[in-house]
Formats: C-alpha cells, structure tokens, sequence
C-alpha cells in the first residue's frame, strides 16, 4: 500500500501538509502555506522532485541528530524531515520518501 499525503492547518492556521508512508509514520513535513492552492503545489512539487536522490539533503543538527530537507530544482526547500537518531536512520527516511512521494492520494483534513 503506498502512502499518502496529509493536508491539515497548523496553530497559527497556515496550511501544512506531510507525507506519511504506508505504515502511517510521518516521513517529510511542509513549511506553512496561506492559501491550498500554494500547499497542493508543494504536494506536487514533492510528487516531481521526490524520487531524484540528488535533491535530497543531508544535515546534523546542533543536538546531533541527523535529519534531511528535500529541494526542488531552484534548491528551495519542499520539505523536512523528522530528526534521527543515526545517519542509517535518516538515509532510510530518505528511501522511504523516495519509495512514497508518487503516491497520489491526498486527505484533506481542513475540509469537512
């Protein structure tokens, strides 16, 4: 089963969305977006650029935990990763949101 993005609206009321895998684990998470049009354009920009490793990349945060952005061609960033204990964990993220970003199924939980 693949995964699935998630679109849902943040504490301040931006709208947000996050790729989950199948297993339903978070695996990228979006910046805040003002309007739906703009975050579905992340989601697309997520399906294009997600299966290119090169767009992929890797950092260690100052508490030492590995994490990963995803960029789009004009090396803005689409996405960001949770923190990982490893660089082994974190290059698995990285596969999982390569394996799921095609995915086409969007729930829109800001619509009822």
């Amino acid at each position: 089963m693949p995964g699935k993005f998630e679109i849902y609206k943040d504490k301040k009321g931006e709208l947000r969305f996050r790729l989950k895998a199948s297993n339903g684990e978070p695996i990228l998470a979006s910046e805040g977006y003002k309007s739906r049009a703009s975050c579905r354009n992340g989601i697309v920009s997520v399906q294009k650029n997600g299966s290119n490793p090169d767009r992929y990349q890797g950092k260690v945060a100052k508490i030492g935990k590995h994490h990963f952005v995803l960029k789009a061609a004009n090396h803005q960033v689409i996405g960001t990763s949770q923190l990982y204990d490893s660089e082994r964990g974190m290059t698995a993220g990285m596969k999982s949101v390569q394996k799921n970003a095609s995915t086409t199924k969007v729930e829109d939980s800001t619509r009822a």
